[in-house]
Formats: C-alpha cells, sequence, structure tokens
C-alpha cells in the first residue's frame, strides 16, 4: 500500500524511469501542474528511450493547462486518446456547460479509472489522480488517498482492462480533436517550459527528491528489502460502455458495484469504509440497513463540509446523514485541519496549511479483505462512471487499513456525528471533536464560511443525488 501522497508520485516517477519496453497510463485527471509535469517529462524520457507510452485521460474534468500533455503525442513512441471527449475543446464555463446540456446523455458518462502499468510487470492501480492535490505536496489543498503497488499474474488482468479502454469507439485520439495541442511545435513548447520550470520542479518538496535519490518505494521492492503482502485479489472494473451510453442492445456484463456490495452483504462482523463521497441511492442504502439488522458493526469515514472539495455532493450525503444515524451506522466525517499525523499520507507540517480532505476509497470486510480502488459509495460511481479497483483476500493488508481507519477517526482529526436530542423528543445531529486536547460538541455543521453552510442546504433542496 502506498498511503503517503509523496509516495505515490514517486512510485510512478520510478515506474516510468525504469521502464524498457511500454507504459500504460489511464487517468480521470492528469493535471499540468507541477507533479503532473514532472510525470509527463518522465514518460517523455522513456519515449526518448524506445520505450511505447500510451495515455488514456477523461475529458470529465479538464481545466486550463491541462492541454500541455497532449503536445507528447507529437513523439512517434507516444499515443494520447481522449475519453468520452467534449465537442467544445475550450475551457470557457458558459460553452461547456452547454455543450454538457445538448449532449448530456453522453457526456455525464464518465471513466473515473486510475492505473499505470509498466512493462506489463508492475502496476499502481488506487484512488490518486495525476496532480499535486492528490500526491499531497500542495500547500493549499492536499488529499488523503491510497493506491497499491501490484506484481505478479494481477498485473497482466490490468494491462487487459487497459486495452479494453484504449480500443473502445469512445477513446478519441487527440490528434483528431486537437491536432494544434498536440503538433511538433506544442512538444517543443513543452520541452522548453519544463525545462525552464526544473530548478523549481527539483526543489519544491525535499521529500520527493530523498525518495528519487534514494530510490524509494520501487527499490525496496526490487530487491526484497519492502516486505510484500502476499495475496490472492481479483480484478474487478466497469464496461468502458458502462449504462449502454453508446446504445448497446443489453446492459455490459461486467459492473463493479456487484461485487462490492456481495462483499458488504456478507460481513459477519465489521464494515469499515472510507468514501469521500457517501451520496447511497436507495439499493445501497437497503444494503446498510440490512447488514446493520444483523448486528453488524459498520463504521464510515467521508468528507465534513468544512473539508469537503464538492459541496452538492455533500448535500447529497447531508440528505441521509440522519437516516444512516438513525440506523445505527458510526458516521466520522474528517476535518479540513487535522492534528494526528498517522494514517493522513503527509508530513505534520503541511497539515498545518491548506485544506485536508479525503478522497481514497477503501473498504475492509470482517478485516479479512479490502477493496481498493476508484469507486466511491454514491450514485455516480454506481451507475455513471466507470470504476476500477482490487478486492483482495489479506488479513494483513486488512487489518492495516483498519488501522488507518481508527488513526483518521480519532477525534482530534474527524467529527463523530451522531444523533442527540432535546428533553429526549426532538432528534438533531451533534458533531463531537477534540481540538488541542478540549473535546467539544457543537449542533451547528462545521463549515469553512457561512455562505459554504448555505450554499449547502440550498443545494439539499434539489433532486440531483442520481448525478452525486
Amino acid at each position: 500500500m502506498l498511503v503517503n501522497g509523496v509516495d505515490g508520485l514517486a512510485a510512478r516517477l520510478e515506474l516510468i524511469g525504469g521502464a524498457k519496453e511500454s507504459l500504460d497510463l489511464q487517468y480521470y485527471i492528469f493535471r499540468g501542474d507541477t507533479s503532473g509535469t514532472l510525470v509527463a517529462q518522465a514518460a517523455l524520457h522513456a519515449a526518448d528511450r524506445g520505450v511505447r507510452v500510451r495515455i488514456l485521460v477523461d475529458d470529465g474534468e479538464s481545466v486550463v493547462g491541462d492541454e500541455r500533455l497532449f503536445a507528447l503525442a507529437a513523439h512517434p513512441s507516444i499515443q494520447i486518446r481522449v475519453y468520452n471527449p467534449f465537442d467544445y475543446r475550450g475551457h470557457n464555463r458558459a460553452r461547456r456547460a452547454l455543450d454538457f446540456i445538448f449532449h448530456k446523455k453522453r457526456l455525464d458518462h464518465r471513466m473515473h479509472n486510475k492505473l499505470l502499468v509498466a512493462d506489463n510487470a508492475l502496476a499502481v492501480i488506487g484512488g490518486r489522480n495525476v496532480g499535486d492535490q492528490y500526491f499531497q505536496i500542495s500547500p493549499d489543498s492536499q488529499f488523503g488517498d491510497d493506491d497499491v503497488l501490484v506484481q505478479g499474474p494481477m498485473v497482466p488482468k490490468l494491462s487487459d482492462v487497459f486495452d479494453e479502454f484504449w480500443n473502445h469507439p469512445l477513446s478519441i485520439p487527440i490528434e483528431g480533436l486537437e491536432p494544434t495541442h498536440a503538433s511538433r511545435q506544442a512538444l517543443e513548447a513543452f520541452k522548453s517550459a519544463a525545462l525552464a520550470s526544473r530548478a523549481q520542479q527539483s526543489s519544491f518538496d525535499n521529500d520527493l527528491a530523498q525518495r528519487l535519490a534514494n530510490g524509494e518505494p520501487l527499490a525496496g521492492v526490487l530487491n526484497g528489502r519492502t516486505h510484500l503482502s502476499t495475496a490472492t485479489a481479483q480484478v474487478i472494473y466497469d464496461s468502458p460502455d458502462k449504462g449502454g451510453v453508446l446504445g448497446g442492445a443489453t446492459p455490459p456484463p461486467k459492473q463493479i458495484y456487484a461485487e462490492i456490495e456481495a462483499r458488504s452483504a456478507a460481513v459477519t462482523a465489521e464494515l469499515l469504509m472510507i468514501t469521500p463521497y457517501l451520496v447511497p441511492s436507495k439499493k445501497q442504502l437497503g444494503l446498510l440497513k440490512n447488514v446493520r439488522e444483523r448486528g453488524v458493526h459498520v463504521r464510515t469515514l467521508t468528507n465534513s463540509l468544512e473539508a469537503a472539495p464538492d459541496v452538492t455532493a455533500h448535500a447529497g450525503y447531508a440528505r441521509v446523514r440522519s437516516v444512516l444515524a438513525d440506523a445505527g451506522v458510526e458516521l466520522f466525517e474528517i476535518r479540513a485541519r487535522v492534528e494526528g499525523q498517522k494514517g493522513t499520507g503527509q508530513p505534520k507540517r503541511l497539515s498545518r496549511h491548506g485544506n485536508y480532505a479525503l478522497h481514497a476509497k477503501l473498504y475492509v470486510f470482517d478485516r479479512r479483505s479490502l477493496f481498493v480502488g476508484s469507486m466511491n459509495f454514491d450514485q455516480r460511481s454506481e451507475h455513471l462512471n466507470t470504476e476500477i479497483g482490487l478486492l483482495i483476500d489479506s488479513p494483513e493488508m486488512a487489518v492495516d487499513a483498519a488501522k488507518r481507519f481508527e488513526s483518521l477517526t480519532q477525534l482530534n482529526n474527524a467529527y463523530s456525528v451522531r444523533l442527540g436530542s432535546d428533553a429526549g423528543k426532538i432528534k438533531r445531529l451533534l458533531w463531537e471533536t477534540e481540538s488541542d486536547g478540549v473535546k467539544m460538541t457543537r449542533s451547528l455543521e462545521p463549515a469553512r464560511s457561512t455562505w459554504q453552510r448555505f450554499k449547502m442546504t440550498i443545494l439539499t433542496w434539489l433532486p440531483i443525488d442520481n448525478e452525486l
């Protein structure tokens, strides 16, 4: 497991830097920021060595600057494809919104996968996109997340999944979409810009520089110094045409949620869930209620309003929060300022700055098996987004993940949310936490501002849960 964000970045750079034959990268988000430029540079250097590089990115959350990646397609050894692209290729929000409205049936369907495969021998899979927030190197905003570094028979299976998406009609070569951004001139401009910022990139984080100098974490894996968990595992994923977006006669056969549902329904003692977005459908809500009725201990950790990257998604969670608490689900919400370092994935000095939030999707079943991947426990992951992950049958890894859950849900890191009452009659939500050793209970939901709380309240009135 790669819990620390900087380890996730170092592992990717080392895998790309050590590749001999092939590299396949598949990401929902590939930012044009510091870390994204480092990964793109490494891929370009690999192509210069003769490595075949294929990069598949989604188009749903692209922002200004992300298009710099497309310049790499001018290299003869690099191919880039965009999954389910918007017709409008600019960044004007109004025009992009209009494109979405007129083509909603198609564009609502996104590829949420995160995967890197090197030489068909090693892979990194989990919840992290490529970007400074996801690798926890930005002082302004950090996302706690997980990856798994994989070797063995799972890797060719992950390669097969990549090929299935790469060869799908929804994956469009960038040359057909943005020939200017994929031109030789754009590639030369990328090289010049990357060279000019190299000094800044090499000094932005001492932890990364130290890891790269030592070759960690990959060197320890390859020479046997780092302990690896040997376990059976199952690759689970959604078909590229999830939901029949291209008008297929029957729904695609591979659906990831069915596997998660089966594992969750089979627990006998405990279900732990870390998910940044918790917006269960009626079916998912029924699953959690049924598990609770059998006496199973269900505990969830998601983002608080003050930490939430997406207030709209939090509004969907807020609508069912009391129902979950009333069913006996133990609710925890991560704080935007965590006081404990353990389990956060970042050094304590960084946690004093910016906004901390969860991005990990980690489910632990009876502390004997776990899921690590891209699937949130929400309706978008269930019905609209394609997802991928591993079901790992390893009590060792499951216990480690449970320990991380315990660390993150300490009251100096999270709010414990429960139903209280006035005079034993009126039930209301209470947020319990601890700051500088002092315990406190709040009846008003913690938020970054009054405006954020007001905006979330307004959004709870809208019937949009199936989009969240």
